[in-house]
């Protein structure tokens, strides 16, 4: 009993990890004290290769939104007069593929089984190997926001936040988690 216990938690453990749809990386230059920055500005946005999920008015508003609270709720102030540092968002959308696999078996039971597959007594069952039956075609968008010091115009702060997309509606409903995220990776605390 307490090892089915053990492998229904470490599944749900699995399966919870696997439904964090986003992945954010982030880079900075270290010897840069961001908290000097007071002010912020939006440059325009640099051109994307986003096939036109990204490229609307709705989503543009969701990410300058989003951005706008997250900057002031760590102590930034909006200005359009010589901002301290300026902000930008690029937006790509790739078209890729992966090889979809299939197992001759697969299952969850009890003791020793027959047919296809390897078995074990009292556990996890299926099939020990695969076979490539064919490819998937899907998207991946990645939101990349920059921060450039306006006095030496270098880019001082880089955060990416990337994941599949399955339909553009989604995808733009979901620019302010994905926003949120990315600016979490802003080295400055938040203050309010």
């Amino acid at each position: 009993m307490k090892r089915f216990i053990f492998f229904l938690s470490a599944g749900l453990i699995l399966f919870l990890a696997s439904c964090s749809s986003y992945r954010y990386n982030t880079t900075r230059i270290q010897s840069v004290d961001f908290s000097q920055y007071k002010t912020y500005g939006w440059l325009p946005g640099a051109d994307s290769l986003s096939k036109g999920y990204f490229s609307n008015d709705i989503a543009e508003e969701k990410i300058l939104s989003t951005a706008n609270q997250e900057l002031e709720a760590r102590g930034l102030t909006y200005s359009k007069q010589n901002p301290d540092i300026l902000f930008r968002y690029i937006s790509i959308v790739n078209n890729k593929s992966r090889m979809v696999y299939a197992t001759p078996y697969y299952g969850m039971g009890m003791g020793w089984g027959w047919g296809w597959g390897w078995h074990r007594p009292w556990g996890f069952y299926g099939g020990g190997f695969s076979y490539p039956v064919g490819k998937e075609k899907f998207r991946y968008a990645h939101l990349i926001i920059e921060a450039v010091d306006r006095k030496t115009n270098k880019v001082v702060w880089q955060a990416r936040g990337s994941g599949e997309v399955n339909a553009p509606e989604k995808a733009i409903n979901k620019l302010p988690k994905l926003v949120s995220g990315i600016m979490k990776e802003y080295p400055v605390a938040l203050t309010k």
